[in-house]
């Protein structure tokens, strides 16, 4: 038969010995994770400063990097307390550790690329590179920006593919649509054309096209002609250039080339096309 006092007394014994530190360590890890959580969040919040995308790109990007660094520094409180704890309860961990070790080599080994990732994806949210709703081209890779984790960007480009493209690859990336956009257009017009006459027909369409209500709150500066580009073959090229929000360049540039279109064929305006002449031996 088990003596039950003899037990009460090792049990009680033990909690007074060891079961009050080891509480007392749960205790204390617990309240470190909820202080980190804080800690870190206004951290973050202060070190992140508003930028051009408004407060609620600001909000995502503080509350992206505040979990990744609230989950990194509590995975190391919870080993930390639990080595102290398997300590406490007799367990030796000098073994574990070197077990540790020798398996985090392994490990670091097999996921080198997957670390490179996350370090990569910390700093391109951290620096805003870009965002969720960007247009962006890694490479000769371009596309809309679709989901943005800390791992890897997904983007769609125009014929609908999705691309997946893990931050470790990214060598360099070109924003197409980070504060303002620019239509930049290179037109011809027959050389006999009256430049004078080009340049204030190029303005005047720019300006309506400003002042169009199903445009207007998507220009910031109207095209307007700049200067003549070059002496082309069959043409003279002009150079044509305004300011837009982002992403919508595209739109308001095929918009504009219809609209001098339709104002170059009224006033009489040529946009040449390469002709090649013929001499036929007689």
């Amino acid at each position: 038969m088990f003596d039950i006092d003899l037990i009460k007394n090792i049990l009680v014994t033990w909690f007074l010995d060891h079961g009050v530190k080891v509480l007392l360590i749960i205790g204390l890890a617990y309240l470190a994770h909820i202080s980190s959580r804080k800690v870190i969040d206004k951290v973050v919040r202060r070190l992140i400063l508003e930028g051009e995308g408004g407060k609620m790109a600001e909000e995502k990007r503080e509350n992206t990097l505040t979990e990744v660094a609230t989950r990194t520094v509590g995975v190391l409180i919870i080993v930390v307390a639990g080595l102290m704890v398997l300590s406490e309860i007799g367990v030796a961990i000098g073994p574990l550790l070197a077990a540790a070790g020798v398996a985090g080599v392994a490990i670091g080994f097999g996921g080198q690329y997957l670390i490179r990732d996350l370090i990569s994806g910390l700093f391109i949210i951290l620096e805003n590179q870009y965002r969720v709703g960007d247009v962006v081209c890694f490479g000769d890779t371009c596309g809309l920006v679709e989901t943005l984790s800390l791992r890897a960007t997904t983007m769609r480009d125009l014929d609908g593919t999705v691309h997946h493209v893990p931050h470790g690859e990214i060598t360099k990336v070109a924003n197409l649509s980070k504060k303002f956009a620019r239509v930049n257009l290179n037109i011809g017009v027959s050389y006999v054309a009256d430049l004078e006459q080009v340049e204030k027909l190029v303005n005047e369409v720019g300006e309506d096209l400003a002042q169009d209500p199903a445009w207007a709150d998507k220009i910031i500066e109207p095209p307007r002609f700049v200067r003549v580009e070059d002496f082309a073959d069959s043409a003279v090229i002009i150079k044509i250039l305004g300011d837009t929000k982002p992403i919508e360049q595209w739109a308001v540039a095929g918009e504009l080339r219809k609209r001098l279109k339709i104002a170059f064929d009224k006033a009489g305006i040529e946009i040449p096309f390469p002709q090649r002449v013929v001499h036929q031996v007689k």
